[in-house]
């Protein structure tokens, strides 16, 4: 792997631990935009012999398990997929394994063009004035359709918020949890990006929103006692007759999952 003289970016304390990121990997799974990025591999480099989607794992931390999860989650939509994890600490880079290679990369991602970043509890340990120039040298390095998952979740991988990305900055965000371990919505505030996470507070877009969508939960009470996806599902259709554009899930989920476009929430 080549590219920049240096990795961009700083040694983070890398905790992990094993599935904590499932609720993440299971989203991408099922997300359109995000197989259409590694779909897209092949039709962008059609002229290539062997073009292969290429995902980075950025900063894995001090064990790699999460990344050869994802790479097993990841071949479910896309078998040929090539996944590369990358640590700025040279004391984490580990040998092959499970079909997927590891090494040294910050945010110019090693000088390597891939279709698919996932960089979660990597600019959590940054300052929010940080965000901005690591998301555009990610950006700077994807692959045309390429997408970035930036986010962070709770120790355990329970609470979860990420935004994509593309080659134009944030498109969405997601909020994902596990419904029984979760009194409200806004429990996950706690969780958001670093883009967002000092913004909760009142005059804020995302101050709105987690307000907004926790009336619509209260509203929801009377769902509870069929359990809470299904609670879940009113308020979802609660927020959008808020005209808030969301998905109500056709199938059951093992997560409760809310995305919204960015400029739902952008920093005002």
């Amino acid at each position: 792997m080549s590219g920049e003289s240096s990795p961009r970016g700083r040694i983070t304390r890398g905790t992990t631990n094993i599935n904590r990121l499932r609720r993440v990997d299971r989203w991408m799974v099922g997300d359109r935009g995000v197989v259409a990025a590694l779909s897209g591999a092949h039709s962008s480099g059609s002229h290539l012999s062997g073009a292969r989607p290429l995902v980075v794992d950025l900063g894995y931390g001090a064990r790699p398990d999460t990344t050869v999860e994802m790479a097993h989650r990841l071949r479910a939509v896309a078998p040929d997929v090539e996944v590369v994890g990358l640590e700025i600490d040279p004391a984490r880079i580990v040998p092959p394994r499970d079909g997927v290679r590891f090494g040294l990369g910050g945010f110019e991602l090693a000088g390597l063009t891939p279709h698919l970043v996932r960089a979660f509890n990597v600019l959590r340990q940054y300052d929010e004035s940080e965000v901005a120039d690591a998301w555009a040298r990610m950006r700077a390095a994807l692959a045309p359709g390429g997408l970035i998952v930036e986010g962070t979740c709770d120790e355990i991988g329970r609470r979860c918020c990420w935004v994509v990305l593309d080659a134009d900055g944030p498109r969405t965000l997601t909020l994902s949890w596990a419904p029984e371990h979760t009194a409200r919505p806004s429990d996950l505030a706690e969780r958001l990006p670093k883009a967002l996470i000092h913004r909760n507070v009142p005059g804020e877009r995302i101050h709105g929103l987690l307000t907004l969508v926790d009336r619509c939960w209260d509203i929801a009470a009377g769902h509870a006692t069929f359990g809470p996806r299904d609670r879940w599902r009113a308020t979802l259709s609660l927020l959008a007759d808020h005209g808030i554009d969301v998905s109500v899930p056709r199938r059951r989920s093992p997560d409760n999952v809310l995305t919204v476009d960015w400029s739902v929430v952008a920093p005002g």
